[in-house]
């Protein structure tokens, strides 16, 4: 029989056409019914809301492990999981081009989960495995890739709001159950728990979903399929100053994000431990801001439509910059609730980045730029949490009533310092989103990013960049959410 061109009704037919078969030494399993993003969703809701459990015990063992440098701490084991999953994953998307999505869900969700029995049994390893396991925590990325490929252009901008939703909504239930189970049957059980989740996560990716990469759409070797290039974790960021629309995004994204990405990570441990919140109040306020947030996405398209996709991208960056304020100057508890009511309007921020991209870049231009925001994302990951972390320490936030040592005080500069300004970070971070709120007032109202140049090099990470196309999380690194 004479072979045709596959074409894209083959392509979707393949797609349906669930089955076991082991070709070239790569296995794709069946799974329940077709590919969608039903399948997407259930895998992100189970890995985070495992974690959400451990948010208050994480929390406890972090001090009682670290008592005299827990937000040092907690800024370095975030910083380190955040560069190593930024280092991990092109190289995991890559990979994931050539065997699936599947196999990469599974190994992904399966040594994030990892470290989380061993919070009951040694401490110091558990802190260091949830380091480690950065290398694989990219789980968004392929979940977004997943969905990237059982959708259309048209349909996967609601399918990726969809996925953060689905993120913020584990965590609104999870941290307040934690803390619930926690304060009646103690942390053993609250884990036990979370590993179970965890566990039926993994059970669900191995049973229940379906292999989402065509068969005939994959490379037919490793050859032509990885480069370095794609590997490359520095590749998108070499390309930010190709443009300067592109390079004026990519800093105010930088700007804005990595105070962002090291609030995120020591949040719940501030409230707690520098703001006297109990363990119901940070599991409400959690909850609050989770359900504000997803509150804030749906009208996200209104204001889009109103606003447009830069003044509601400095809107976004206004409520971000007044959060952190009272975030650093606040010394009461209901100006951390405001802080968290700002903090939720905050998150329409990056949706609005990537609608901008969406709107005002060239077809064979999204991929490309997409990756470069993203890249930019990724490197505040690691740089973020570490960069608060090493600010707390430097400036004595811990040396407070709850773990002073008796008989020995701080020196009074100090005591008057952390009385005007409790949490320095934050108010650093602030000023870093003044300067990105400056950044963006230049961006263009309308026009194409990125217009002068599209080479083939281009075009092919375009095609490639599915991967990295999307928002991440609307809480941020959802994968370092945990701490």
């Amino acid at each position: 029989m004479t072979p045709t061109k596959t074409t894209t009704t083959e392509v979707e037919m393949v797609i349906r056409n669930r089955k076991t078969v082991m070709k070239d030494g790569i296995m794709t399993m069946s799974g329940i019914g077709e590919p969608s993003v039903f399948h997407a969703l259930v895998v992100i809701f189970l890995e985070f809301f495992a974690w959400g459990l451990l948010t208050m015990p994480i929390i406890s063992v972090l001090n009682a492990t670290f008592p005299d440098h827990t937000f040092l701490m907690n800024g370095l084991i975030m910083g380190i999981k955040g560069i190593l999953s930024f280092l991990s994953a092109p190289l995991i998307g890559a990979l994931s081009d050539v065997w699936g999505r599947k196999f990469f869900l599974l190994v992904t969700v399966f040594f994030t989960c990892a470290p989380i029995p061993l919070m009951t049994f040694n401490t110091w390893w558990f802190f260091a495995m949830i380091s480690i396991s950065g290398v694989f925590a990219v789980t968004f990325s392929i979940v977004f890739a997943y969905v990237a490929d059982v959708t259309t252009e048209a349909e996967r901008s609601r399918a990726y709001g969809l996925v953060s939703a689905t993120f913020a909504a584990s965590m609104v239930i999870s941290p307040a159950l934690g803390a619930y189970l926690m304060d009646l049957y103690g942390e053993a059980l609250v884990v036990a728990a979370a590993t179970a989740v965890a566990v039926l996560d993994v059970f669900f990716i191995m049973v229940a979903v379906p292999e989402s990469l065509p068969e005939k759409v994959r490379p037919s070797g490793w050859g032509p399929a990885i480069s370095w290039e794609q590997a490359d974790p520095f590749a998108a960021l070499r390309k930010v100053g190709a443009d300067r629309t592109v390079l004026m995004l990519c800093v105010a994204v930088f700007l804005s994000y990595l105070p962002e990405a090291g609030q995120y990570s020591c949040i719940f441990v501030y409230l707690k431990l520098v703001m006297g919140f109990g363990v119901v109040q940070v599991a409400i306020f959690i909850a609050i801001v989770g359900v504000l947030s997803i509150a804030v996405q749906v009208v996200l398209g209104f204001l889009m439509r109103s606003l447009g996709a830069k003044h509601t991208i400095m809107l976004g960056l206004l409520f971000e910059m007044m959060q952190l304020m009272w975030y650093g100057f606040g010394s009461r508890t209901w100006m951390m609730w405001a802080a968290g009511v700002l903090a939720a309007l905050g998150s329409l921020t990056y949706p609005a980045i990537s609608a901008y991209v969406s709107v005002n870049s060239r077809a064979d231009r999204q991929g490309v730029v997409q990756g470069m925001v993203t890249g930019v994302r990724g490197l505040c990951n690691g740089l973020g949490p570490a960069m608060f972390g090493v600010i707390f320490y430097l400036f004595h936030v811990d040396l407070n009533e709850e773990h002073a040592v008796p008989g020995i005080n701080p020196r009074p500069d100090e005591e008057k310092y952390v009385r005007m300004i409790p949490g320095p970070p934050f108010v650093l971070g602030a000023l870093l989103v003044i300067c990105a709120l400056l950044v963006a007032a230049f961006l263009p109202e309308d026009g194409t990013v990125g217009q002068r140049r599209s080479s083939p090099d281009l075009r092919f990470e375009v095609e490639r960049g599915r991967r990295v196309a999307g928002p991440l999380s609307p809480l941020m690194a959802p994968e370092s959410a945990a701490l």
